[in-house]
């Protein structure tokens, strides 16, 4: 619903955040107003991408300006924290890059800033809204699957040096907080825990095979849910030439296969066949299929990007808040505690 007054945005960092600032530009209630970054050629970049905005490369001073109501903060992960309570302190609504921060306790910092200020604070986690996981997540709700005894979760994709080295930032513990698990894989801990509940203990390995970096690019875990149920989680940046993200559940009555964003297997017991095919054709090819068939659907970072301007407009909260994304980056550092010292870790 279009309304007359536009929420004024602003984007910093231009890595990522010219996904956010895009999707600023064109939101219906939104006003893309200003982006931020450290190095002058993205902004001039910028100016000519998405035409009358300001740029700045001191983050303190773009928030002094008043037309603007929400951030998203798009840099390198290690900072989300510091950035995000800086601008809802300075009165400004905030949307956060993946993973919310590194740690739980820098996580916890904007939760404690969103509740001390009133504000809004989102977080993406937009492999949420790719087509195929609302009916995955709903069968799984309502009981369909029967219980659930088993999920099988692994990122298999393929990184270069040169990515790393080209970052500066990737692959350092002060500032990625990991590697192919706190990076890449951290959408799809997001996923598991969303569908899957609770996780009650983490026992994992990891490893350096083929970067150099300081932290890993290969892990290797179990994963044990308060429910019972239990899955494997597997991240790495080695599998040449990059390969399948996936995200599969198994019920006591059925079981559904997505790798990415397009659903494999859809059998549910008292459903025929046809229905699984009908799922198939529908949500098989992913996203573009999909919002093809259904324009309805709107999947990616617009999703949330609009979704914290109309969380603004009409003062409800964000479709993800800190609490929930802190989950992932618990499970995320558990992980890695566990690798470390070769014993599990339970959860509280």
């Amino acid at each position: 619903m279009a309304l007359e007054r536009k929420i004024g945005y602003a984007v910093v960092g231009l890595g990522v955040g010219r996904a956010h600032a895009k999707a600023a530009l064109n939101s219906t209630n939104g006003r893309l107003v200003a982006v931020c970054d450290l190095i002058p050629e993205k902004l001039e970049k910028a100016k000519k991408e998405y035409g009358d905005i300001l740029t700045y490369t001191d983050f303190t001073e773009m928030l002094k300006n008043p037309d603007i109501e929400i951030v998203s903060i798009a840099v390198p992960s290690g900072i989300h924290a510091e950035l995000a309570v800086q601008a809802l302190e300075a009165g400004k609504h905030v949307l956060v890059e993946k993973p919310i921060d590194i740690t739980v306790e820098a996580a916890e910092k904007i939760e404690q800033a969103r509740a001390r200020t009133g504000l809004k604070a989102g977080v993406i986690h937009q492999n949420r809204f790719n087509a195929c996981m609302k009916p995955m997540k709903e069968a799984i709700d309502s009981g369909r699957l029967g219980r659930l005894f088993l999920g099988t979760f692994a990122v298999k994709w393929y990184r270069t040096q040169e990515y790393y080295d080209k970052g500066g930032w990737r692959g350092t513990w002060a500032m990625d907080g990991g590697g192919s698990l706190m990076n890449q894989a951290i959408h799809t801990v997001d996923l598991m825990q969303w569908l899957m509940g609770d996780v009650e203990s983490v026992t994992s390995c990891m490893g350096i095979f083929n970067h150099s970096i300081e932290t890993e690019d290969m892990t290797a875990s179990l994963i044990r849910f308060k429910s019972g149920a239990a899955a494997t989680f597997v991240s790495t940046t080695c599998a040449y030439p990059g390969l399948s993200t996936d995200i599969q559940v198994y019920g006591t009555k059925g079981s559904i296969e997505v790798d990415g964003d397009q659903l494999k297997l859809w059998r549910i017991e008292g459903e025929d066949e046809d229905e699984g095919k009908a799922m198939i054709d529908l949500y098989g090819e992913g996203n573009g299929n999909a919002t093809a068939l259904d324009p309805t659907l709107v999947v990616g970072h617009a999703t949330q990007v609009n979704d914290i301007i109309d969380a603004v407009l009409f003062d409800r909260e964000p479709l993800i808040v800190p609490t929930d994304a802190i989950k992932s980056v618990r499970i995320a550092n558990a992980i890695y505690e566990s690798s470390r010292t070769g014993e599990t870790v339970r959860f509280d």
